[in-house]
């Protein structure tokens, strides 16, 4: 059975675009579990009710890998577990095809290098982030207001 998850950062930002992927490529729309949360924090309601759900022969889809996991270890650890029960997990729209239900040895490297690349993109993209702050003169963090 194939059971969709779709994770947006943070509660303004839209996951319809994930969903409707998720829904062409054949996952009912009862069996898609979301979060709008970062994946920083590996607690979700949405990710544990996936897999809690999930049984043997199960197929988690998601639209790219990084929408699962934050880092690579976390990816390779939920990925390792899963597989321990029989569940595999397909990304959709990744540059590298994704499904760990194959017995490939290029198709497990592939979600090896594809979490390690999500990982580095969130590195560059925080200090792009940071160096644009500091060019600007902001400091990170919400502004204080003075009674």
């Amino acid at each position: 059975m194939l059971l969709g998850y779709a994770r947006a950062s943070s509660t303004h930002q839209d996951v319809e675009r994930q969903i409707v992927a998720l829904l062409e490529a054949g996952v009912d729309r009862d069996k898609i579990w979301v979060d709008k949360k970062t994946g920083a924090n590996t607690h979700r309601d949405g990710l544990a009710g996936v897999l809690q759900y999930a049984r043997e022969g199960d197929v988690i889809v998601v639209v790219t890998l990084d929408r699962l996991a934050r880092n690579m270890r976390d990816t390779l650890n939920l990925i390792h577990q899963l597989g321990e029960r029989g569940i595999g997990i397909r990304s959709l729209h990744d540059p590298i095809p994704v499904d760990t239900m194959s017995p490939d040895l290029l198709a497990r490297m592939s979600v090896m290098m594809l979490a390690l690349f999500a990982e580095m993109e969130r590195v560059w993209n925080r200090e792009r982030v940071a160096h644009a702050r500091a060019k600007a003169g902001r400091s990170p963090g919400r502004k204080t207001e003075l009674a």
